[in-house]
């Protein structure tokens, strides 16, 4: 088999993520403890506790990246190595630490400030999103491009055929909402986001991310990274910090990425972190691979059996 690891993004996250692996394994709970001495605070608590802070993008952001981490800890020491790496948005920074490029200390905190950039962007009520069912990029673009009229609206989103998301300021979305509907959208839902992430909006966030990543060390990538800037691998170790500033105020190609994938032989999807929203898309681009979810003891023992059967052949 041919693994390709994908990693959660945004809105993934839920109360408990991560809680039966890290009381099971030790190098979970040691990248937990990472986490908090590189953050500031108790990642376990904000994980595995009712709390408001965890669906704040600031806290949100490191807390994905965090339980993504250690279950790749886990799924290392079982020995199931990726032949590509790619993440949702946010979980791109998680690829690249698998890929070895980023180490998990300046990652964790890089994404902290990522996160605290994307709020300060843009101002609660100012930007919104849409879930688009059941129509074409093309159809989708003309219906935002006439909705600009009334402000900044893009897709910012192409997750799997028949679902794009919109992103923009709260009247133009509303008018490409209609726009939509008009042209047949199966469905659109308003998504409960805190900005108009992967627009234009967020260049105040790419500005400030710009110089963060300046003070990251980066290596060379030892494993290949599909960017969500292009769909594509990220070329060169030079192209990192470019891609990833230029990542935040652009649209996120995951189906394209996918494809690419698939394209250069990837046989087998392992979701890694909280959630499957990264599987039902994938299975929706393609019924022709495997896709498998990992976030608990349950589905951790289906990737051992896969992993099981691949040595076995």
């Amino acid at each position: 088999m041919n693994y390709a690891f994908v990693f959660s993004g945004q809105g993934a996250q839920y109360v408990g993520m991560g809680k039966e692996l890290y009381e099971q394994f030790p190098e979970c709970r040691a990248i937990f403890d990472q986490a908090s001495e590189a953050v500031g605070y108790d990642m376990p608590k904000l994980c595995f506790t009712e709390n408001e802070q965890l669906n704040l993008t600031e806290y949100t952001q490191p807390a994905i990246l965090t339980v993504s981490v250690a279950i790749l800890e886990i799924l290392n020491g079982l020995g199931i190595k990726p032949k590509m790496v790619a993440g949702l948005s946010l979980g791109e920074y998680t690829a690249l630490v698998a890929s070895g490029a980023l180490n998990f200390t300046e990652a964790v905190q890089l994404v902290q400030k990522r996160g605290r950039y994307m709020t300060e962007a843009v101002p609660a009520g100012k930007g919104a999103m849409s879930a688009v069912m059941g129509l074409s990029r093309q159809d989708v673009q003309e219906a935002c491009q006439k909705a600009s009229a009334a402000g900044i609206v893009v897709p910012a989103n192409y997750n799997m055929p028949g679902q794009i998301v919109i992103a923009g300021e709260v009247t133009a979305v509303e008018k490409a909402e209609k726009l939509l509907e008009e042209l047949g959208a199966k469905r659109v839902i308003r998504l409960n986001v805190s900005g108009p992430f992967h627009t234009s909006l967020l260049e105040p966030a790419a500005v400030k991310l710009e110089q963060a990543l300046k003070e990251v060390h980066i290596e060379e990538m030892k494993v290949p990274v599909i960017t969500n800037l292009t769909g594509k691998v990220i070329p060169t170790k030079s192209e990192i910090i470019p891609t990833l500033v230029a990542q935040v105020k652009s649209p996120v190609y995951w189906e394209d990425s996918v494809e690419t994938m698939i394209e250069s032989g990837i046989d087998t999807f392992i979701e890694v972190g909280p959630g499957r929203s990264l599987s039902a898309f994938i299975k929706k681009i393609s019924r022709e691979v495997t896709v498998q979810n990992v976030e608990n003891l349950k589905t951790l023992e289906k990737i051992r059996k896969i992993a099981h059967i691949d040595e076995e052949n």
